[in-house]
């Protein structure tokens, strides 16, 4: 497979695929593609992997899209205004990614659902309890709210981040949550009460423009619903 990612900040993705090839996405990601691309939508791996992408965001249901006759051609366009990365999946190198995140992959990638093994850190952290993890072994492209910001985090190694803007991590990281110190802080400082910890070692891609933000930044001019 070759691939090219243009046009951010709404940015898509197009893939060329030899004869046989197939990618595989969620729901209603094709934007478009060429007339040899067949498409098949299972749940790909039955219903107890279907129930699974449903509780980490994604739909139960999956596309195929498979080159038939020669090389096909298909794009994915990112649903919000950001980054489109590329991921290389391969055994031992899974990666943890935020809800709803995964756009398309190779079908040599597995999308399961991810939990943190400490509630507290999905229930106060801003990434959820419920994330999403890609394994297995092939390229699987991911959507990240704004740019992307990436850091190699050496073992013991420390990133604060506030609620929101963890993309995706190496499934080798932790995740935990850690507490703003003093109560003024926690009240008037404007950052919440909780900031999100990982440590290393392993990768972190960071996002700009977390999705919820711009939410919460438009609602106070949006009409009330009567």
């Amino acid at each position: 497979m070759r691939y090219e990612i243009i046009g951010e900040p709404l940015p898509v993705v197009t893939c060329y695929v030899n004869a046989g090839e197939t990618l595989i996405t969620e729901r209603g990601s094709m934007s478009w593609m060429s007339p040899n691309m067949k498409m098949e939508t299972s749940t790909n791996g039955g219903i107890g992997k279907a129930l699974g992408r449903m509780f980490s965001g994604e739909a139960i249901f999956q596309n195929k899209y498979t080159a038939v006759g020669g090389e096909g051609m298909i794009a994915f366009a990112s649903s919000f205004p950001g980054s489109i990365r590329a991921l290389e999946i391969t055994p031992g190198n899974s990666m943890v990614v935020q809800k709803s995140a995964f756009l398309a992959s190779e079908t040599g990638v597995e999308l399961s659902v991810h939990f943190q093994k400490k509630f507290g850190a999905g229930l106060f952290g801003g990434e959820g309890f419920i994330m999403q993890k890609l394994s297995g072994n092939g390229i699987a492209f991911i959507e990240i709210d704004g740019k992307a910001v990436e850091y190699e985090l050496q073992p013991g190694q420390q990133m604060v981040i506030d609620t929101g803007y963890l993309a995706a991590m190496t499934e080798s990281c932790k995740m935990d949550i850690q507490k703003v110190p003093g109560v003024k802080n926690m009240l008037l400082g404007g950052e919440g009460i909780f900031n999100t910890v990982v440590t290393g070692p392993g990768k972190i891609i960071l996002q700009t423009m977390p999705v919820s933000n711009v939410a919460a930044t438009l609602r106070p001019f949006l009409p009330s619903a009567k």
